[in-house]
């Protein structure tokens, strides 16, 4: 169904080319829209309705009737001055049923979509539908998901429709009132940095719009429509784990998840007995701010103590003496690479302990 505000835009774009004026009303009289008062033609439009012409001249008006699939949708009148009102009305009830077709095939590609997304279609629905649609089923895609402070308030969904969603290749969705998803064509030759600049650019678009806190993640490339699930339910993740791994970051791939995606799979009671065989009764994120510090810059190091003793502005042996000392507290030597994958991975586990503690998990 076209919006009220769509058939306003239409009719008064129409009058100022034409000079005539124009109403759209429903079967019932009830105005929708208008560039001038016609309320006084409720009852003749009733019994308009009611004949089996499909235009009339009544009281110096154009009566038309518009369909949507031979189902009585509007009907039009056109009043003014001049030979050509009649043309006018007859264009112009031509021009919104045009629209009627194209936004009921806007809803169904829509609809399909987020079935497709969510799952919800057999195999053989999934070519059925899309032939039917004139969707492509064997090009390169990939699942995007758009999220901002306001979800859908700020117009998000038509922001990014209407910048990217103008390809008829592009499907822009939503399937809740959080996130925008915009289902992207590729090319063949593009990888994830050409997906990034797309993504960089919704990020830009909504930031002039005053929406913050935005993230943008994305699935893998799929090359069949029957896997474009799968880059959904990827990219999904890929946003939540992102939040807990990644959240000074507002663009994160799946790809790029790493072992923070394994350890969001893992049930909280399985964390929590992790972090207690391992370090006791003690939390590896309770050490002071030095300390933490320097595990850190160690790890981003790939461990090699001299150029982290550098980069900290500290004497090789202090930094020697800081390892000696977490060592004691813990029994983990992070100068030894399994003792630093235990300590990494309990670090990442406490993160995400700490992140779902928020939902009452």
């Amino acid at each position: 169904m076209i919006s009220n505000q769509i058939l306003q835009n239409t009719i008064e774009g129409l009058k100022l080319i034409s000079r005539v004026e124009l109403c759209v009303l429903d079967t019932d009289g009830k105005e929708v829209a208008s560039t001038a008062d016609m309320s006084g033609c409720a009852r003749t439009t009733v019994e308009f309705v009611q004949s089996p012409a499909d235009s009339q001249e009544i009281q110096g008006y154009q009566y038309f009737k518009i369909y949507d699939e031979q189902q009585l949708e509007y009907i039009l009148i056109a009043g003014g001055a001049g030979e050509d009102v009649y043309t006018i009305g007859k264009m112009t009830a031509f021009q919104i049923q045009s629209l009627l077709v194209a936004y009921k095939e806007r809803f169904d590609k829509d609809n399909f979509i987020k079935n497709l997304l969510l799952d919800n279609l057999l195999l053989v629905d999934i070519y059925g539908r899309a032939k039917k649609l004139h969707i492509q089923t064997d090009v390169r895609r990939v699942v995007m998901i758009v999220e901002g402070d306001s979800g859908r308030d700020n117009n998000a969904l038509e922001l990014i429709r209407t910048s990217y969603g103008n390809s008829s290749r592009d499907f822009v969705t939503a399937v809740d009132e959080n996130n925008v998803i915009v289902v992207k064509d590729l090319a063949e030759s593009d990888q994830n940095k050409e997906i990034t600049k797309a993504a960089g650019a919704i990020v830009s678009l909504l930031a002039q719009e005053g929406i913050k806190d935005i993230h943008v993640s994305y699935g893998t490339v799929v090359h069949e429509i029957k896997e474009v699930s799968r880059s959904y339910k990827e990219a999904k993740m890929a946003l939540d784990v992102g939040k807990i791994f990644f959240d000074e970051r507002s663009i994160i791939a799946y790809s790029e998840l790493g072992i923070g995606r394994l350890i969001y799979q893992l049930p909280i009671p399985l964390c929590k007995m992790f972090i207690r065989e391992i370090f006791g009764g003690k939390s590896p994120d309770d050490f002071d701010e030095e300390t933490l510090t320097t595990i850190h810059k160690f790890f981003e190091n790939s461990l090699n103590v001299s150029e982290t003793s550098r980069q900290l502005f500290i004497h090789r042996n202090t930094l020697v003496y800081r390892l000696d000392k977490l060592q004691k507290s813990t029994g983990l030597d992070l100068r030894i690479f399994e003792d630093a994958i235990t300590f990494k991975i309990a670090l990442m586990v406490v993160k995400y302990m700490k992140y779902m503690e928020k939902f009452d998990y």
